[in-house]
């Protein structure tokens, strides 16, 4: 297995080997302060959020190659992101705009608001079967 992580420092989003060896960066140009990362192993996808000048939610295979960007309207501090691996939806929770909402993680498109608060700062977000858990800060 792989473990796969975000470097804010750096902006790089990296891989290795679960007991630390063979780390190589998979995505270092065109980050702008990557937040959290998703993995679909059996679809070889990897999601991530990003603040930064442009915030937005990505895709890539494994590798890091045939990056596309699948929402980058109507968000602001997208924090946590979570896979529904039964719906094939994409879930993220916003700070900013205090939503949690989702999106087909194929296309990109179905998106729809899960849940909107007011003051509420969501960090976090993990979907299993028909619930929803999310951290408040």
């Amino acid at each position: 297995g792989n473990i796969y992580w975000t470097d804010h420092g750096f902006n790089l989003i990296e891989v290795a080997r679960l007991n630390g060896s063979f780390r190589y960066v998979i995505i270092s140009q065109g980050l702008d302060q990557p937040r959290s990362i998703a993995v679909h192993p059996e679809k070889g996808y990897l999601f991530w959020t990003e603040w930064g000048q442009t915030p937005c939610i990505g895709k890539a295979h494994l590798d890091g190659s045939e990056r596309v960007v699948l929402v980058s309207l109507g968000i602001a501090w997208p924090n946590g992101i979570s896979i529904d691996y039964e719906d094939n939806k994409l879930y993220w929770c916003d700070a900013r705009t205090d939503k949690i909402e989702r999106i087909d993680l194929e296309s990109g498109g179905h998106r729809e608001i899960v849940l909107a608060g007011s003051n509420v700062d969501m960090f976090s977000v993990a979907v299993f079967g028909a619930y929803i858990y999310w951290s408040d800060r």
